[in-house]
C-alpha cells in the first residue's frame, strides 16, 4: 500500500487528547507538518507504516503522539496498568538521538498532571547494566527509549527480579528511527534479535531519510504489509533529498588558502549559528583547539566540540550549543558525522562542510541540521580545484543543485597560516594533533565513496598541509613519498620538534615517563601469519556470515532468490574453503614426516658413533 495524490489537513486532529493538544500549542506546534499530518492517523488506525522523508521534516512526532495518544486512551479504559509492561519500543542508532527523543516524550508526560501510571526510560551504552535494572525496577518504562546494543544485552539479562523479555509481552508499538543508519553501523543482527523477542500483534513504524535495497530486507522481516509513505516537496525540488528552504553553495578554494577562507567566512557572516563538519575525530580535535585560539579575544565567539571519542561528555557540548540563542554573539560547533543526523540543533544559520563527506547521503544529513521545519537555512561545501566535479555528481545521484560562492581575493584577507604555526611551534600538543589530524585526512580521503572522482593521486598534498593544516612539518607518510616538498614550508625548516614544550602539564608529565621508561609506551605488535592461515581464516569468516544472511532470508517471505544466490555462493566458498583445508593438512602431514626422518636420521647417526666407539 502507498499514499500518492492525497491532501491532508495541516491542523491537529481534533480528536487527540486535550491533553496532547494543550502541550502541543504551548510549544506552538500549531500545525501538522506533511509527514505527521498523514502518518499519525495511519498509526491510530493500527497500521503498519515506512516512512521516507526529507531530514528535518518533523518524523520525532510523527511518532511520539500517536504512541501518547494510545497510552493514554488505554490509561482511561483500563483501571489497573503496570508501569514494568512495556507499551512501546523506540530503536535510535546513537546515544545522542535516544537521548533528544527520550528529552521530548519525557516533557510531554511532565506536562500530564496527576498521570504517574506510566513512565519513559533511556536504554543506552555508557552507563553500567546494573544502573539500567535498578532505574526499570525503581521507575518501570512504559515507554522503552534505546540504542540496539544495549537493548539486546538488557534481553540476554535475566534474573529472578528483572526478565525484560516477559515484560515485552504487552508490546503494541516499535519505532526503528532513522532505519538507514540503524544498518549502516551494522545493527542488522542486533535487530533481529529484538525482533524475535517481540510480540508479533503490533504496529511497527519505520521512518528514514533514505530508502535502500538494505531496509527493504527490513521491512519483509518486521513489518505486515506496511502503507508506505514518501513525502516530497512540491514543484522544481520535488526530487531533491534537502529541504527546499535550504540553500547549498559550494566553494573552490586553493590549497594555500582554505583555512584562511574558512576564517574569513565566519568574520564575515557573523552574528550567526554555524556547524563545521570534519571527516575524523582528529582534525575536530585539531581545529577546535586552532579556532579557539584564533578568536580567544572575541567574547562574543563561543566554540564547541564534538565527536565520537568524546563519549560521555558529548550530551553536555549538544546541550551547550543548543542552549546558545542569542542574536548578537557567534557560536561554533565543531564537528563529525556524529550530529549529521536526527539531532535537533535549533537555529542553525549555516552548515560548513570543509571536506566532502566519505559518502553522498551523508552530505544530505549534514546539511539537514539547518532548515529544518520550514526554516530557512544555508550550507556551504568547501572544495579544492581537483574536486569540482563532485558538484555534478551531487546533483545526478542526490538531485541536490549547488549555486557556486566566490572564494574572497587570497590578497585581501588576512592569511591565518603564520599564526597557526606560531601556536604549534609553542605548544607539541598542539603540533602533535596537527599532525595526527592531516595524517587522518589523507585515510580518509583515500577511502572515500567516489575515489574515481577525488583522486588522492591529484590531490595537492604538500598545499593542503601548508594552507589547510598550516603544519609545521610534514608527517612520515608513505602517500608523501614521491611528491615534491622542496616548496613546503621553508620558513620553518630549522624549527626542532623535540625542543617545543607541552603547555598541557599533565600530557608533558605522560611524555616524559615514557621517554625515561620507553617500556610504558605501548606500541602495537602485529603478529604475522601465514598466507594460507589469513586466507583460511577469511574464508571461515565470510563462510559465516554468508549462512547467517541466509538464516535471517529463510525467515523473510518472498525472498526465495536472495536465498538461491546465497547457497550458490555458499557451495563456492565452502568448496574452496575445504580443498584450503585440504591442503593445508598435506603440509602439516609432511612437515610432521620431514621432523621425524630427521629425528630418525640423528637417532641412527647416534647409534653408529656407539659402534665406533666399541
Amino acid at each position: 500500500m502507498s499514499k500518492a495524490n492525497q491532501t491532508f489537513t495541516d491542523r491537529w486532529l481534533p480528536t487527540l487528547n486535550p491533553k496532547i493538544l494543550k502541550f502541543l500549542k504551548g510549544k506552538n506546534f500549531d500545525k501538522m507538518t506533511p509527514v505527521q499530518a498523514i502518518t499519525i492517523p495511519l498509526f491510530l488506525q493500527h497500521k503498519d507504516v515506512c516512512v521516507e522523508a526529507v531530514t528535518g521534516s518533523g518524523k520525532t512526532l510523527a511518532f511520539i503522539v500517536p504512541i501518547l495518544e494510545m497510552l493514554l486512551k488505554k490509561y482511561s479504559n483500563e483501571t489497573r496498568f503496570d508501569k514494568h509492561h512495556i507499551h512501546s519500543l523506540i530503536i535510535s542508532p546513537t546515544r545522542e538521538l535516544a537521548q533528544q527523543t527520550f528529552d521530548i516524550t519525557n516533557e510531554f508526560i511532565r506536562s500530564f498532571n496527576g498521570l504517574n501510571h506510566f513512565s519513559c526510560i533511556l536504554f543506552v551504552g555508557g552507563t553500567k547494566h546494573d544502573h539500567d535494572i535498578e532505574q526499570y525496577q525503581n521507575n518501570g518504562g512504559t515507554i522503552v527509549i534505546a540504542t540496539p546494543g544495549r537493548f539486546e544485552e538488557l534481553l540476554k539479562t535475566k534474573t529472578n527480579s528483572f526478565n525484560l523479555g516477559a515484560n515485552l509481552k504487552s508490546l503494541e508499538m516499535l519505532i526503528l528511527d532513522e532505519a538507514d543508519r540503524l544498518l549502516d553501523l551494522g545493527f542488522l543482527t542486533s535487530i533481529n534479535t529484538i525482533f524475535e523477542a517481540l510480540p508479533k500483534q503490533r504496529r511497527t513504524g519505520l521512518f528514514s531519510a533514505t530508502q535502500t535495497d538494505e531496509i527493504e530486507k527490513l521491512i519483509r522481516a518486521g513489518l505486515r504489509n506496511p502503507v508506505r509513505i514518501t513525502v516530497k516537496q512540491t514543484g522544481s525540488a520535488s526530487d531533491q533529498r534537502t529541504p527546499s528552504t535550504l540553500k547549498n553553495f559550494y566553494m573552490i578554494c586553493e590549497p594555500n588558502e582554505k583555512l584562511s577562507q574558512l576564517i574569513h567566512f565566519i568574520n564575515e557572516h557573523r552574528p550567526a549559528k554555524i556547524m563545521i563538519f570534519f571527516s575524523t575525530c582528529a582534525c575536530v580535535q585539531y581545529f577546535g583547539s586552532v579556532l579557539k585560539h584564533l578568536f580567544r579575544s572575541s567574547p562574543s565567539t563561543k566554540i564547541f566540540s564534538i565527536h565520537r571519542k568524546l563519549r560521555n561528555k558529548r550530551a553536555t557540548v549538544i546541550e551547550q550549543f543548543r542552549a546558545e540563542t542569542s542574536t548578537t554573539a557567534t557560536t561554533v560547533l565543531v564537528c563529525t558525522d556524529i550530529v549529521a543526523r536526527g539531532i535537533d540543533l535549533p537555529d542553525v544559520d549555516w552548515v560548513i562542510q570543509f571536506d566532502p563527506p566519505t559518502t553522498v547521503v551523508q552530505f544530505v544529513h549534514r546539511c539537514g541540521r539547518t532548515a529544518r521545519l520550514g526554516r530557512l537555512g544555508n550550507a556551504l561545501l568547501m572544495l579544492l580545484p581537483n574536486e569540482e566535479a563532485y558538484v555534478n555528481f551531487l546533483l545526478n545521484s542526490q538531485k541536490v543543485p549547488l549555486k557556486e560562492m566566490t572564494a574572497a581575493d587570497a590578497s585581501k584577507i588576512e592569511n591565518i597560516v603564520p599564526t597557526v604555526r606560531e601556536l604549534a611551534t609553542s605548544d607539541k600538543g598542539v603540533y602533535d594533533r596537527s599532525k595526527q589530524a592531516f595524517v587522518s585526512y589523507v585515510q580518509a580521503y583515500a577511502k572515500h565513496e567516489c575515489s574515481l572522482l577525488l583522486r588522492l593521486k591529484e590531490l595537492d598534498l604538500c598545499g593542503v598541509a601548508e594552507g589547510a593544516f598550516a603544519l609545521v612539518h610534514l608527517p612520515r607518510m608513505p602517500e608523501l613519498r614521491n611528491r615534491d616538498k622542496s616548496k613546503f614550508n621553508q620558513e620553518n625548516q630549522t624549527v626542532n620538534a623535540e625542543s617545543i614544550p607541552y603547555k598541557d602539564k599533565s600530557l608533558a608529565k605522560k611524555k616524559q615517563m615514557e621517554q625515561d621508561d620507553p617500556t610504558l609506551k605501548i606500541k602495537k605488535r602485529v603478529k604475522t601469519v601465514a598466507f594460507s592461515i589469513q586466507k583460511e581464516n577469511k574464508l571461515r569468516k565470510r563462510l559465516k556470515r554468508l549462512r547467517r544472511e541466509q538464516a535471517e532470508n529463510e525467515r523473510i517471505a518472498g525472498a526465495e532468490d536472495a536465498v538461491a544466490e546465497t547457497e550458490k555462493h555458499i557451495d563456492e566458498i565452502a568448496n574452496e574453503y575445504s580443498k584450503l583445508k585440504r591442503q593445508r593438512r598435506l603440509q602439516r602431514f609432511n612437515k610432521i614426516q620431514k621432523i621425524k626422518k630427521k629425528n630418525s636420521e640423528l637417532e641412527l647417526s647416534e647409534n653408529e658413533q656407539l659402534s665406533d666407539m666399541e
